[in-house]
């Protein structure tokens, strides 16, 4: 079962409390590595140059969602790879337009929380840090020990170490789990964890979307929804995509107290992959619908340059903010064809 710890210093992760945790490997900690054959495709992927970094001074930022991907620390420990992740729950204030701010938990300063990745197999270890003024937890979807569920609340102050094998593949997801389960969710403790099969896919732009609400009058009722944290913010800036490049989105709904929304992409269709767990798709649309914590591998590539709508057909919703465009970019006008995908 976990083991919960308090932090007495500021820095929470320092020598002596690592140390203390038994987490000094006698291996070496690698830095952020990827394996070699996602090295090997990135190669043959093009990504248009960011229009805008962005002017974000808050836990939201859209375009650092949107492509960026943490693989964790590699470390060896008595023979085995260990993919270690650190994450830190916290409190921020965030602007959601010009009238209305709101209060959340954020993990590692941002919302989403980031997208974690491993390969199947991987050994997971994830550094659970609370600093957020109220007993969280870390519960992440997928297979794993019932002492690893993520389900006993971790003070705050405290800390906590979860880790097992990466399995099985597909777009999972993690969230805090303490009651209110609805409302810790609803605040921000949440992010997308990506499990790569052993065989690799198909090379592809891969782009996150994270659809979430934002219940600003604690009513019970979301009065805002967006795509990676903040309302609108596709619809004033556009994803930019290449002609004829093959898009793989990995989209989830996160929305609390909505029982469903769906997700439909305008002039094109998509080849959709359940929970991503399968290498082939199991159809072709235009629209899903997903439940709360669904998720799907979306695939798709478009014919013709321009601008393209995607939002929830739920017309409220995409209205009061979950809206968004992809800005297709002709062959003709290609900067950089050899550009690689940011990780």
């Amino acid at each position: 079962m976990p083991n919960y710890f308090a932090f007495n210093q500021e820095n929470l992760w320092n020598r002596r409390q690592l140390l203390k945790l038994a987490l000094i490997s006698a291996g070496v900690t690698g830095a952020a590595l990827l394996w070699s054959r996602l090295t090997a495709q990135k190669q043959l992927v093009r990504v248009p140059p960011l229009e805008t970094e962005g002017n974000f001074n808050s836990a939201v930022n859209p375009v650092q969602v949107l492509r960026n991907f943490d693989y964790g620390t590699l470390k060896q420990e008595n023979g085995r790879t260990i993919r270690e992740f650190r994450l830190t729950a916290g409190t921020s204030a965030i602007k959601l337009n010009s009238a209305a701010s709101y209060n959340i938990w954020d993990l590692n300063g941002r919302i989403p929380g980031p997208t974690l990745r491993a390969k199947q197999g991987d050994r997971v270890r994830i550094l659970f840090l609370n600093k957020a003024g109220h007993s969280h937890s870390l519960h992440f979807h997928g297979v794993h020990p019932a002492e690893m569920d993520g389900v006993r609340p971790v003070s705050n102050g405290s800390a906590t170490i979860y880790e097992f094998d990466a399995e099985p593949f597909g777009v999972h997801l993690y969230h805090c789990h303490i009651e209110p389960v609805t409302r810790h969710i609803a605040k921000g403790l949440y992010g997308m964890f990506i499990i790569d099969p052993p065989k690799p896919r198909p090379a592809a732009d891969e782009i996150v979307l994270v659809m979430a609400g934002y219940d600003v009058n604690d009513d019970n009722h979301n009065e805002y929804y967006a795509f990676n944290g903040l309302p609108h913010y596709y619809m004033d800036n556009p994803i930019r995509i290449y002609q004829n490049q093959l898009i793989r989105l990995y989209v989830l709904n996160i929305i609390e107290f909505d029982p469903a929304v769906t997700f439909h992409l305008h002039a094109n269709f998509f080849d959709v992959y359940p929970t991503g767990m399968t290498l082939t798709p199991s159809q072709k649309s235009d629209v899903v619908t997903m439940g709360v914590a669904e998720r799907h591998i979306l695939e798709f590539a478009f014919r013709y340059p321009g601008k393209y709508m995607f939002h929830p057909h739920q017309d409220a919703i995409a209205e009061n903010g979950c809206m968004g465009l992809f800005e297709v970019v002709a062959e003709k006008d290609y900067q950089n064809p050899a550009k690689s995908v940011k990780s």
